[in-house]
């Protein structure tokens, strides 16, 4: 039995084969280890791939910058073809004597306004006015629109007496009424305004007679129209007119012995702070 044990052979490898064929647990770990610090950290960008970038970033910036370019191009491509599209205004000759034509703009004409319905009666005043006072009498004519379209003259002081009697007396004309009477301080000069009324066919007028400023002075109309008597009276006693043919022309509002005239730009009232 004992040669039987002698001569079997061993089931169990040698301990240093065993040893061998087994890796030590240790060394299993240590690639694993030392293989998980390199997954974590970041890889480096190489020299290549760093100009690879830069230069698609300048490439895509130069594409925006072109496209921008070109679309401004079709803008202003567009905007000169839609101003070669309207009919330009044909320059005007220039004259014969050499001076340059006067501009042409794109502007359109200003709408001409309709001539005023009063137009024609300011046209027959200052027709008669010349005709038969003097051709000078008249110094300035318009439509006042604001004013109801009141027709306005400007007459000359020294033919103002006798316009006002034509006011007065011509048939077509018949201003048999006088309705008001003002008086103005421009500082350079002196104004009176009367307004003369044909009650029939109810057309006034408005006749403006200017005076120097140091001594100013227009022919009473009393005479003419007994309405002007009071408003003649005020201008002279708030204003310092003269009116040379008033029958009666002293103050009316202020005391006989009151120094200067309240409406006057120059005057210096007597107390400022009242």
């Amino acid at each position: 039995m004992s040669e039987e044990n002698e001569n079997k052979p061993s089931q169990e490898p040698p301990a240093e084969e065993v040893k061998a064929s087994q890796p030590d647990a240790a060394q299993a770990d240590q690639p694993a280890a030392s293989a998980q610090p390199a997954e974590d950290a970041p890889r480096k960008e190489t020299d290549e791939e760093k100009t690879a970038r830069r230069k698609a970033a300048f490439e895509a910036k130069q594409a925006a910058k072109a496209a921008a370019a070109e679309a401004a191009a079709e803008a202003a491509k567009a905007a000169q073809q839609a101003q070669a599209s309207a009919v330009p205004a044909a320059a005007p000759a220039a004259p014969a004597d050499g001076t340059p034509a006067p501009a042409v703009t794109d502007e359109p004409p200003a709408p001409v306004a309709p001539p005023s319905p009063n137009q024609p009666q300011l046209n027959r005043v200052v027709t008669l006015l010349r005709e038969l006072v003097a051709e000078d009498a008249v110094e300035e004519a318009y439509i006042n629109e604001p004013n109801d379209h009141l027709p306005t003259l400007v007459v000359k002081n020294d033919r103002w007496l006798q316009s006002a009697q034509l006011f007065r007396n011509h048939t077509e004309l018949a201003c048999d009424y006088l309705r008001n009477v003002s008086g103005v301080d421009y500082e350079t000069y002196m104004e009176v305004v009367y307004y003369p009324l044909n009650m029939g066919a109810r057309e006034t007028y408005c006749i403006k007679v200017r005076a120097e400023r140091e001594q100013p002075s227009v022919p009473s109309v009393t005479p003419i129209w007994e309405t002007a008597n009071w408003n003649e009276r005020e201008i002279y006693d708030l204003l310092g007119i003269d009116f040379p043919g008033h029958p009666d022309l002293r103050r009316i509002m202020m005391p006989d012995d009151w120094e200067g005239h309240p409406l006057r730009k120059d005057y210096v009232p007597l107390d400022p702070e009242v």
